[in-house]
């Protein structure tokens, strides 16, 4: 299948092109910066805000299906209104260029920051947070992700062939990241994991790439499994935590005491049995067999969830 995949370069990005590449699919990655990409992959240099830059796009990449990971990726990197202008824009853009240029899938990347945690309010109806959860953004970052879904959901409305979906990946651990590199926010995953303050910010969630692309491999491979304007959480099965994640979120995010104990037995803070579920997606790469402690460290876990 001749897939186009839009931030081909980046974290995520990386992975999805390799993962497409390595089941056989003709890729075509776009991006405004260049990457080493695996042999075969067909690389554009582009904006895609730039309408004939689009077009040129699509019409050289001739796509079955569209895997949109293109955009401002982490919150607070850019001025408010350029993250809210570049992510909102690029979505529409893309996605209906998707379903004029015939792709029988398009599936974009969300964030589960739209359930808007990190502010000292902020209430779960109950955990874990699954899909149908409600949404309360309350940063410019998570508003583009909410505003991003709900561009896949108007577009699902009239498109007869294009099925149109989004995937919210958690925290984002590249291959290199496992073994010391910086992870998005500047610290390593042996950092995050040693102080629960820092993987408290993303409730304690994570995901590998591997893990993600294939997810969204999936969800272009199987259109008939996927409802229009569906979305599915895309979170390892277990917290990013020596200790238990039930006892340490309260610690972090007070208004989530009550809860918390539904957490006991070891399970994430997000679900993401709908991907399971719709599609079979099994992600199998955890911090405990993939984290590389540097000399001295331990990354034993004190307890939680065990695979």
């Amino acid at each position: 299948m001749r897939v186009l995949v839009t931030g081909g370069s980046g974290r995520l990005g990386r992975s999805v092109v390799s993962v497409l590449s390595a089941r056989g699919h003709q890729v075509t990655s776009v991006d405004t910066a260049p990457a080493d990409l695996p042999e075969g992959v067909d690389t554009v240099t582009a904006d895609l805000l730039d309408p004939a830059a689009l077009e040129e796009a699509f019409t050289r990449a001739r796509p079955e299906a569209v895997v949109h990971l293109a955009g401002i990726a982490v919150p607070f990197a850019r001025p408010d209104v350029e993250t809210l202008q570049v992510n909102t824009g690029l979505a529409w853009a893309v996605l209906s260029a998707a379903v004029a240029h015939g792709a029988h899938a398009a599936v974009a990347a969300s964030s589960p920051t739209v359930y808007g945690y990190n502010t000292p309010s902020w209430t779960p109806r109950y955990l874990p947070l699954d899909e149908e959860h409600p949404v309360a953004p309350w940063h410019a970052y998570g508003l583009s992700k909410t505003i991003i879904e709900d561009t896949v959901r108007a577009l699902a409305r009239t498109a007869r062939t294009c099925v149109l979906s989004c995937v919210r990946p958690g925290y984002v651990v590249a291959p290199e990241e496992w073994e010391g590199a910086p992870t998005q926010l500047g610290h390593t995953m042996a950092e995050r994991l040693a102080d629960p303050a820092l993987a408290a910010t993303s409730l304690f969630n994570y995901v590998d790439a591997r893990d993600a692309a294939e997810l969204f491999a999936l969800v272009v491979e199987n259109p008939d499994k996927v409802r229009g304007g569906q979305v599915f959480n895309a979170m390892a099965p277990d917290p990013l935590a020596t200790g238990p994640v039930d006892a340490l979120l309260p610690q972090h995010h007070p208004a989530t005491a009550a809860a918390a104990a539904a957490l006991a037995d070891g399970r994430a803070v997000f679900s993401s049995q709908a991907a399971h579920d719709a599609l079979g997606w099994n992600p199998t790469r955890t911090w405990r067999e993939q984290l590389r402690v540097p000399t001295g460290g331990s990354a034993a876990p004190s307890g939680g969830h065990r695979d």
